[in-house]
């Protein structure tokens, strides 16, 4: 049986590039027959990364079979995975999230969570010498999923680790990091083509606080003006996604990459009250800026409180 190889369901870079190079380490390393596959359509800058080194688009899943084979890579939480994950047979996970728990395996398997910036990074230090070995557009979407999740090295979440495996790479693919990450956050920053839900569920995770349910939806950009001129309509679209995917609220932070801060839009007095017990933040208006503020994970999630 091919093993499926996925990540979450809202397909970021690290969450399409992952399931690519670890497919390629069981099929031509371990002699595992893999498959990469995706569970929603991945967001600009994953496609980008697909098509910018001749990758074609991966199949996307709508769930899996009981004992199907799957490797679970950038996630841990079922929430964030197929409704059927606990009937598959999950055989490996790779990660660098805290552990939700909540899954099921059919025997022991082999777990990997590391406290790194990014899932690539851990799989370079688990093929070891082995890494050698990876095809130029597999460095390359390593390299990628290491530049996105680390924002080119300004995330809190991002390691020495990290910096060094991008380095590495780079300089055997003889690629500019600032040259090519300014290539990547401006396909990143291109979201003409997607709708306000769209644009709420492409990087999203629910999350749950003292029993206020929340879809917390991050884009990263260069360019915030170009979301936030949007605003009126996505805080009207947020009532639609937050109904229809039961949760009370979705929070929606505009990153902006180069000037490392967030702006939070608030459309309502709960969001206002999120924003000042979180952040400490006066939100007079209907946005307020964060500044410093660039990672879900290190520093939205843990600091919200209702």
């Amino acid at each position: 049986m091919t093993t499926l190889v996925f990540g979450h369901k809202s397909p970021d870079t690290d969450s399409t590039g992952s399931p690519l190079i670890w497919s390629w380490y069981l099929n031509e390393v371990k002699g595992t027959p893999a498959k990469p596959v995706l569970l929603g359509q991945p967001n600009t800058e994953a496609a980008f990364m697909l098509d910018r080194w001749g990758f074609d688009m991966l199949e996307i899943i709508e769930d899996v079979a009981d004992d199907q084979a799957c490797v679970v890579v950038d996630t841990n939480n079922p929430a964030e995975l197929p409704a059927n994950i606990n009937g598959a047979d999950v055989q490996q996970i790779i990660d660098h999230h805290k552990l939700v728990g909540g899954l099921e395996t059919k025997g022991p398997i082999d777990i990997t969570i590391r406290p790194v910036a990014c899932t690539a990074t851990i799989m370079f230090d688990l093929m070891g010498d082995d890494a050698a070995k990876m095809p130029e557009n597999i460095k390359c979407a390593m390299l990628t999923c290491i530049l996105s999740d680390t924002l080119e090295f300004r995330s809190p979440t991002t390691t020495e680790r990290d910096r060094e495996v991008a380095t590495h790479l780079a300089t055997e693919l003889g690629i500019s990091i600032p040259d090519y990450a300014a290539e990547m956050f401006a396909a990143k920053s291109d979201v003409s083509s997607f709708s306000d839900a769209e644009l709420l569920r492409m990087d999203s995770k629910e999350y749950e606080v003292d029993g206020t349910k929340f879809r917390v939806s991050v884009l990263e950009t260069t360019s915030p003006a170009t979301v936030l001129d949007r605003k009126a309509s996505l805080m009207d679209s947020m009532v639609t996604v937050a109904a229809e995917d039961g949760v009370d609220q979705v929070l929606l932070f505009v990153v902006d990459i180069l000037n490392e801060e967030a702006t939070l839009l608030v459309p309502n007095d709960l969001v206002k009250t999120v924003a000042s017990k979180s952040f400490a933040a006066d939100a007079a208006g209907d946005t307020v800026v964060l500044p410093g503020v660039v990672s879900r994970k290190k520093q939205i999630i843990p600091n919200l409180k209702v």
